[in-house]
């Protein structure tokens, strides 16, 4: 599906929002192991207080996803911002995330995916199967996938954390085929990221 992933932790100026560094670190060891790609998490948070609504308490997530897209990337690649702040779009009240469709770059919070949201105990394994869920319904989108209409799929539409529970970690058969159709990225440029 892709090449590699690079995860960048989103949060304010303030460092509010910004998820553990261990969060990340098991999120990108699940995602290796469960699409075989090369997987790191950046070093350096992006500070998205220019998304943040005061009166919302939420930060707008489309235009993060083009900061992050204006980062430079190896073809094959998609660069995966997670905060721990409540996203929204405009139409919407909140999403759990966003991706550009065709795209490279894709955002995702843990703010309503946490059970301690919704009154309950902390569960950091529920967390991370939540969190992985919707890393890959939103790089479904960056690969070109629509939303499906099988339930069980990571594709179909959620709006409700119980929603996501539903979902199985992976694609129905014909999202599947829609990936395993797409034609392979270019090799990588040797000459990428040199200065």
């Amino acid at each position: 599906m892709v090449e590699s992933l690079s995860f960048v932790r989103l949060g304010l100026a303030n460092s509010d929002g910004l998820p553990p560094v261990e969060l990340l670190d098991r999120l990108a060891a699940e995602a290796a192991r469960l699409l075989g790609a090369s997987c790191r998490v950046e070093p350096a948070p992006l500070d998205i207080t220019f998304s943040y609504d005061e009166l919302r308490r939420q930060a707008w997530s489309t235009p993060v996803l083009a900061r992050l897209a204006e980062r430079p990337r190896p073809p094959g690649s998609v660069i995966v911002g997670v905060t721990a702040l409540d996203l929204f779009v405009p139409v919407f009240t909140f999403v759990f995330g966003e991706a550009q469709v065709a795209g490279h770059a894709a955002v995702i919070s843990s703010c309503r995916l946490r059970d301690e949201y919704y009154g309950l105990p902390p569960n950091p394994a529920l967390l991370l199967e939540r969190l992985m869920k919707e890393l890959l319904h939103e790089l479904g989108h960056t690969q070109g996938l629509r939303h499906c209409g099988d339930w069980r799929c990571v594709m179909s539409s959620a709006h409700t954390v119980e929603r996501i529970d539903v979902r199985q970690a992976a694609f129905c058969p014909d999202c599947a085929r829609f990936l395993s159709a797409r034609p392979r990225p270019p090799d990588r440029d040797p000459d990428f990221g040199r200065l």
